[in-house]
């Protein structure tokens, strides 16, 4: 991986697959990074899975949105291309990012929270309100949640499945086992492909348990005050998540005031990488809106 000092402006016309892998200090902690997309005034920064590192984003979505926003994209502390030790909790995660959006100089971000990603978006929402502007949550759900501190249980045996047949785990966890559902796991996992050069090194598998303590204690953790959200916020998910139980996107958009809800149908908990294009037009209708 090439990391590069950063730039003074984001890469406007760059596809996903080509753009520069970044690093900025934060504290002393090294931040790897994406940067793309027109300079709009108020960034949307994405935040993404358990175990998920830059090359992990899905480049349709954020192709798709960068092409009104700049978008920015980062591994979490001691994930990927970032140094030091994986957080054990959501909490720490959310510190970080606050700090990471504070570092690289803006005032007012938009989230994009995917699975672990979006329990962080929440934090971020409720730690600094005036520092989100809107909030989209997906294939998420709230601490405390129904089945998140199950999600190990039910990923192990999948994951196993996955070394078995020699597929990507994310085949048998992110995706419905319907014909709609393999191709679209098929069709994503090509995607995430595409990147042939200065690839992103995977997570180790000491930041990958520390990742899945954090989740389970987020399962496990009282729940939040969710009225205390009081931005516009998209909630998205499938109606068959097995990872993140759909039912959690539903109590999220119940409690958060005013949220929108997406259930795609036939869809697990990579609903938005099956309906990439759907789910890219509502996004930026979304994140568009005014008020």
């Amino acid at each position: 991986m090439t990391l590069s000092e950063t730039p003074p402006h984001a890469e406007s016309q760059v596809p996903f697959a080509l753009a520069a892998n970044q690093s900025i200090m934060v504290g002393d902690t090294a931040f790897a990074y994406r940067d793309m997309g027109p300079m709009t005034e108020v960034p949307l920064v994405l935040f993404n899975h358990w175990g998920a590192v830059l090359d992990n984003f899905d480049p349709r979505i954020i192709d798709g949105l960068a092409k009104t926003r700049r978008i920015i994209a980062s591994d979490y502390r001691g994930i990927g291309g970032s140094s030091g030790s994986a957080p054990l909790t959501v909490g720490e995660m959310a510190d970080d990012a606050i700090n990471l959006i504070r570092t690289l100089g803006f005032k007012q971000v938009d989230l994009l929270g995917f699975s672990l990603g979006g329990f962080v978006a929440q934090d971020i929402a409720l730690k600094a309100p005036g520092l989100v502007r809107r909030l989209i949550l997906t294939g998420t759900g709230p601490a405390g949640g129904t089945g998140i501190e199950n999600v190990g249980k039910v990923s192990w045996p999948l994951m196993i499945k996955g070394l078995v047949h020699l597929r990507d785990p994310k085949f048998y966890l992110f995706f419905t086992q319907t014909k709609n559902g393999r191709q679209a796991a098929s069709d994503f996992l090509k995607r995430l492909k595409e990147r042939k050069k200065d690839r992103i090194k995977g997570s180790t598998p000491s930041a990958f348990i520390r990742q899945l303590k954090a989740i389970t204690a987020w399962g496990k953790q009282a729940p939040q005050d969710l009225a205390r959200i009081q931005i516009p916020t998209l909630v998205a998910n499938g109606d068959s998540d097995i990872m993140v139980p759909s039912e959690n996107s539903i109590a999220l958009a119940q409690r958060i005031p005013n949220a929108q809800l997406i259930i795609y149908e036939d869809a697990g908990h990579g609903a938005i990488f099956q309906h990439h294009a759907d789910f890219v037009t509502k996004a930026a209708a979304f994140l568009d809106a005014k008020g």
